[in-house]
């Protein structure tokens, strides 16, 4: 452990799909200050997305100066910085120059199907979920490597005489904050390595076969560490200078360890650019029968890891942003709420949102998005609440996934981020699952998670029995539907859900 001696925050950096944050965290788990940057959604093709990795770096650091020159608290207030990132995500750098050779290609891509046909072939599905726990998928980190090997000039050759590196957003920025005189931290935690299709789930060290098979030279790849332990202070110039940095853990195993989720059988779900629903299992991986990705959730220190079964989901928040963005539905996402509380229902209207095909539990690339049901009584409220409740939709088949794999039917759902906060989804959720749904009064937990990572690193706070008693519940969501209605309109969306299939070759 590694105490600086003093400190009353902690900076968490909280880099997403759709932009960058930067909170500040008291002892009791309060926010302290808050900055904020969107940035660039590049999509040069259909089914592709991508970010420019310097633009994410220019805005780590634009919100780590401005969170700290706009609060009450000096960096030198600062006693740990945490961070926590967008997975999946893949960005490939000249380890000399810095340079990325090519854009990050964002988690929701789907260019790589070709050679996940081709994984299926020669290695086999079952191959790579018992060593990974993870579907041969386009959504996952290794493929989008090989993608750059093979399609950037040059790229290749240079990877092979060890001149590049590869790293999920948090490497990126790791090796930047840590970097000078030639020297840079290249390291990843055991979250973000559990999600690239390239690590074993039980050694948490790399897995040369698996590399082999996609061709990526292991040189390449960063050291796998603990998500709480001390790895270096920051030594970019910027005002955090000096500051340790103690925590790291992909976004939504961040949010379970802001939940407190901590205990085998608890469960949170996370409603961003997309929802992810983690069940804590263990310190044993337990495996799934029903289209669930096996993950690790967390490591503290030396500890053993704590596994988790996630249910993950392409499209929800990111669908009010299309509404708005290219369609111009509404003026902003939270007007989304307004506009769908102008009807009673959807009248008859579901949308599909598989822009990039269909994850958890169905992991269907070739689907692709539907309105479906429209006629002329549809206007655009109907398609505002479509919108909102094709996320409730969507959660409750994750739901009966994790139910049929667990053996034990969730009673209550903890839930956070952004989505959270439109009361008319919250209320809709809880209806179509049939169980209680509680928001929490922090509801930024997945800065709040990297926050406590990084806490427990240095000693700011003593144990994870600490972080259980700052969960504090903001306000609890009752199912009012009949079960009659309930089922009825499940069984609806599941003949949307159908009308997606098959659309791509």
């Amino acid at each position: 452990m590694f105490n600086r001696g003093g400190g009353s925050i902690i900076a968490a950096v909280d880099q997403g799909t759709t932009s960058t944050r930067c909170i500040l965290f008291d002892h009791n788990g309060e926010r302290a200050g808050l900055s904020q940057l969107e940035h660039r959604q590049i999509m040069p093709r259909p089914g592709w997305v991508e970010h420019d990795p310097r633009e994410l770096w220019a805005n780590t650091r634009r919100v780590l100066a401005d969170v700290t020159a706009n609060s009450e608290h000096p960096a030198t207030d600062i006693a740990a910085l945490g961070i926590t990132n967008q997975r999946e995500t893949t960005v490939v750098w000249d380890k000399d120059t810095g340079e990325p050779v090519y854009n990050a290609i964002v988690w929701q891509d789907t260019r790589t199907s070709e050679m996940c046909q081709r994984l299926e072939q020669e290695v086999g599905s079952e191959r790579i979920s018992r060593v990974t726990g993870l579907p041969i998928s386009t959504y996952f980190s290794g493929p989008k490597i090989a993608w750059i090997l093979d399609n950037v000039d040059g790229a290749r050759e240079r990877a092979e005489k060890g001149d590049l590196l590869f790293g999920t957003v948090d490497s990126w920025l790791v090796w930047n904050l840590t970097r000078r005189d030639g020297r840079a931290l290249h390291a990843t935690d055991v979250t973000n390595a559990s999600r690239t299709m390239l690590m074993n789930l039980e050694t948490l060290e790399w897995d040369e076969e698996l590399c082999n098979a996609m061709g990526i030279p292991m040189s390449m790849l960063p050291t796998i560490v603990s998500s709480s332990q001390y790895l270096g202070k920051v030594r970019w110039s910027g005002p955090v200078s000096g500051v340790p940095i103690g925590g790291i853990l992909g976004d939504q195993q961040a949010a379970t360890f802001g939940q407190a989720c901590l205990e085998p059988g608890e469960a949170k779900n996370t409603y961003g650019t997309g929802n992810f629903l983690l069940l804590n299992t263990g310190t044993v991986p337990q495996r799934s029968d029903h289209g669930l990705i096996t993950t690790v959730a967390y490591r503290i220190g030396e500890e053993m890891p704590a596994y988790a079964l996630e249910g993950s989901i392409a499209v929800t928040g990111s669908l009010v942003q299309w509404l708005r963005d290219n369609l111009g539905l509404i003026p902003n996402a939270p007007a989304v709420e307004t506009l769908a509380e102008t009807v009673e229902d959807n009248g008859g209207c579901f949308i599909v949102p598989a822009f990039s095909g269909l994850l958890a539990p169905h992991w269907r690339p070739d689907a692709r998005g539907v309105i479906v049901g429209l006629t002329r009584y549809v206007n655009k409220g109907h398609i505002a609440r479509a919108a909102l409740e094709a996320t409730a939709y969507q959660t409750r088949e994750v739901v009966e996934a994790m139910n049929a794999d667990s053996g034990v039917p969730l009673s209550t759902l903890r839930v956070d981020g952004g989505m959270t906060g439109n009361d008319l989804l919250m209320q809709f959720q809880a209806d179509v699952l049939g169980v209680d749904v509680t928001r929490p009064v922090i509801t930024e937990t997945t800065a709040l998670g990297a926050a406590y990572a990084a806490g427990l690193a240095v000693g700011f706070w003593e144990s994870t029995d600490e972080i259980r008693t700052m969960w504090r519940e903001d306000c609890t969501f009752t199912p009012k539907m009949p079960e009659s209605e309930r089922d009825r309109l499940f069984s609806r969306w599941g003949d949307a859900v159908q009308r997606t299939l098959d659309w791509e070759s």
